[in-house]
């Protein structure tokens, strides 16, 4: 689509790109372009518009970042294009932002469904804003990892009616106690430089962690540890200009609202960050003034989903010199919840010494039929969860799991499918091939994956013992520094990276869809690739990682 960022833009503003350099974060901008857009695709308009709320980031009238939540009857939020939203929503008659969002106002937005743990950020202005109605129009677009996010169901509840506004300068016991005890909250943060750019405006983002995660030092101050994210680094490069910023504390119980606003200070490698696993700094906010909203959407929340089922470790095979399968069965030896080829397993690990459980998810790279979950995991130096798992998970522990969920499955029963995947990415891939060689059908596959060498090729042998068996599943393997023992022909048939000029080869097949998944970057390059080869986006499905911790 027209509108993309060209080689001299940046979708990132000076503070991101400081922090950014900061952190170690490497060529980001590259890929970045073509995963952050000036406008929404087609999946992420669907997935705005089908959700009860949409957590809102702006400044009130004196230039303070708050957030807050727009909410509204089925259907309230419409897209009439990819560059715009119109929501039938303004925030409510005491809220912090009441009457800010006005034409000209910047906006962030963030679309996330707690029960599925999908989320997608668009930033951008208010071009109307008036009558209870907001049209809003796009500067950026991006999807966001599912990390940290906790399974919330919801429900419209409530008599509409919200309970008196509460303001002050300080904290409350009872505010104390809800922030104490909160596993989710929102924040606002924002940027203004010189002249027009898309990289200005707000942003509005999402923090997780275990309850308890967000310590109360005082009445006036807060601080929360900031963990492993996307790299793009938005809030903290914001930050890093303009240390204002905005608190939103959900009850998801009574659907009331905490909005703080104040000032922000980041400790970047103290002991005391080091002191927290996994924070890779810590971030204090100074509270300038509260606002209390007590019930204020007609929305209810679940509490964090009970389906944890605790697995006994089965079988621990090393498929590659990093990665590592698991086979679990249930505990108790009762059937587990099925799952689609492509999905994946939200585990929960108590590792000793650690203090609170690790909370991962991690595909399924087996077969879906076998009433077994296995995943396979790539050792990360600097993972605490895959590292516990590969050095001292042992056949017989026990860990906890969630139901399996995920978005990329076969989207359909009979079109041509051709899945690419780089590195780990071959898992969810490999659960996909299995239920493909396990259909009576005929319909073309091509299994495409790349790999440093066969060292590094995980679950070779039982990928090509599938292919094997059927004619119409074809593997093409692509080494990208192949050793000395590695067979041309047998262990690998190309030499280099599976990129846009490998993959182009694959591209005239008809009504194919396209299931990738890899690093970010080679996400992006790839995709990039298959657009503009002219291929629909609704036939490019896609999940990137990143560490998996």
């Amino acid at each position: 689509m027209a509108g993309e960022w060209t080689e001299s833009d940046s979708p990132f503003h000076p503070g991101e790109r400081e922090v950014q350099k900061r952190m170690g974060v490497l060529d980001i901008e590259h890929w970045a372009r073509k995963v952050v857009r000036p406008f929404m695709p087609e999946a992420h308009r669907d997935f705005h518009t089908s959700l009860p709320f949409l957590v809102a980031a702006a400044r009130d009238r004196e230039g303070r970042p708050w957030v807050t939540l727009l909410t509204g009857p089925e259907g309230f939020i419409a897209s009439p294009d990819p560059r715009s939203l119109a929501m039938a929503a303004v925030p409510i008659a005491g809220d912090a932002l009441e009457g800010a969002l006005t034409s000209g106002a910047h906006l962030g937005l963030l679309g996330i469904e707690l029960a599925s743990r999908r989320r997608n950020r668009v930033n951008g202005r208010v071009s109307e804003g008036a009558g209870g109605n907001l049209v809003f129009t796009v500067d950026q677009s991006f999807g966001n990892c599912p990390q940290y996010i906790r399974e919330r169901a919801w429900r419209r509840a409530g008599d509409g009616k919200a309970g008196t506004p509460i303001r002050s300068s300080r904290l409350t016991a009872p505010q104390k106690a809800w922030i104490s005890a909160a596993d989710t909250f929102f924040i606002a943060s924002g940027h203004r430089g010189e002249g027009e750019s898309p990289t200005h405006g707000m942003d509005a983002s999402h923090r997780g962690g275990e309850p308890g995660f967000v310590e109360v030092l005082s009445e006036t101050q807060i601080r929360f540890p900031d963990f492993a994210g996307n790299n793009h680094f938005n809030t903290l490069g914001n930050l890093a200009l303009d240390p204002r910023a905005g608190f939103l504390f959900v009850d998801f119980v009574t659907g009331s609202l905490l909005q703080l606003t104040g000032r922000t200070s980041i400790d970047w490698e103290s002991d005391a960050v080091a002191a927290i696993t996994g924070a890779r700094r810590l971030v204090a906010f100074h509270i300038e003034e509260v606002v209390e909203l007590p019930a204020a959407v007609p929305l209810r929340w679940d509490a964090t989903a009970d389906s944890v089922r605790s697995l006994r470790l089965m079988k621990k095979t090393r498929e590659s010199a990093e990665i590592t399968s698991f086979v679990f069965e249930a505990r108790d030896g009762g059937p587990l919840p099925l799952y689609e080829a492509g999905q994946y397993l939200p585990i929960e690990i108590d590792a000793p010494g650690i203090g609170s459980a690790l909370s991962r998810t991690y595909s399924l790279s087996g077969p879906p039929s076998t009433g077994r979950y296995r995943i396979s995991v790539k050792r990360e130096a600097r993972g605490l969860a895959s590292r516990y798992l590969h050095d001292r998970l042992e056949v017989g522990a026990f860990i906890d799991a969630r139901k399996p969920a995920g978005d990329l499955i076969l989207p359909c029963d009979s079109c041509p499918v051709v899945l690419v995947s780089a590195g780990v990415g071959i898992t969810p891939m490999a659960a996909m091939l299995h239920s493909l060689a396990g259909e009576d059908g005929v319909r073309p596959v091509w299994f495409v994956h790349g790999a440093r060498d066969s060292d590094h090729h995980a679950l070779a042998g039982e990928m090509r013992e599938l292919a094997a068996g059927h004619s119409t599943i074809n593997i093409h393997i692509a080494y990208s520094r192949p050793l000395a023992k590695d067979k041309l022909g047998t262990d690998y048939h190309s030499e280099g990276r599976v990129d846009a000029g490998l993959i182009r080869s694959f591209m005239a097949i008809p009504e194919a869809h396209y299931l990738l998944c890899g690093p970010a970057g080679f996400m992006a390059d790839i995709q990039d690739a298959l657009e503009e080869h002219g291929i629909p986006s609704e036939s490019i499905h896609t999940e990137s990682f990143g560490p998996s911790g």
